[in-house]
C-alpha cells in the first residue's frame, strides 16, 4: 500500500483554491489536480506493508496544534523547467517539527528517513515536459491576490494513494490529533 502523512486542507482555504484554479485552467493544457485531493504532506512513506506498526509509531508524534498559511504560488524543480505547480504554505515552527516527528516515526518501522529539505507546499497541477505555459505564467503575474487562507491544523491523518489513468485516488486511513 502506498502511504504519506499529510494535514487537510479546510473547506474555506480549498473553495479559494478552486476559485484560483478556475481562473487558471483554461491558460494551460496540464493535470490539474482535484480539490479533493489537496492536502499537505508531512512525510511521504511509500509503499508499506505493515499499517499497524505505522500507526502505532504515528500515534507517539506530540506536536500543539499550530497555525498554517496558505499564499502565493511557484513552480517545482523551478521556474524555467516546471514539472509542479504549487500554492505556498507557510507555518509556525511546529509545522517542520510535526514533519521531523512524523519522519522519526516512520524511520523506527523501517521507513527511509528524508533527505531534502522539508518544503511545505499544496500541489495544484502537473505539469509534463514541452507542456506550453506562457499564458499560465501571464494569468498568475495579472492576480490580484495570492492570499489563499489561514487555518490552524488540529489533526494529521494517515493516507493510502492509489494510481489510477485519470490521476491518483487517496483515502483517509487514521487520524492523529495534534496537541
Amino acid at each position: 500500500m502506498r502511504l504519506f502523512t499529510a494535514i487537510d486542507v479546510p473547506e474555506e482555504v480549498r473553495q479559494k483554491l478552486a476559485a484560483l484554479v478556475a481562473v487558471l485552467e483554461p491558460t494551460a493544457p496540464i493535470q490539474w489536480s482535484p480539490a479533493g485531493n489537496w492536502h499537505i504532506t508531512t512525510k511521504f512513506i511509500g509503499e508499506w506493508a505493515d499499517l499497524a506498526g505505522l500507526e502505532r509509531e504515528l500515534a507517539t508524534v506530540r506536536v500543539p496544534a499550530f497555525s498554517l498559511e496558505v499564499r502565493g504560488l511557484g513552480w517545482y524543480p523551478n521556474p524555467h523547467q516546471p514539472r509542479v505547480l504549487f500554492a505556498g504554505v507557510a507555518g509556525d515552527e511546529e509545522l517542520g517539527d510535526l514533519h521531523e516527528q512524523t519522519d522519526a516515526a516512520c524511520a523506527r518501522q523501517g521507513v527511509g528517513k528524508e533527505t531534502k529539505r522539508y518544503s511545505p507546499h499544496l500541489t495544484l497541477a502537473r505539469i509534463r515536459t514541452g507542456a506550453p505555459v506562457t499564458e499560465l505564467r501571464r494569468a498568475i503575474a495579472e492576480l490580484d491576490s495570492m492570499d489563499f487562507g489561514k487555518f490552524r491544523a488540529e489533526s494529521f491523518w494517515l493516507y493510502a494513494s492509489r494510481a489510477e489513468a485519470q490521476g491518483s485516488v487517496y483515502r483517509k486511513i487514521k487520524e492523529f490529533p495534534l496537541g
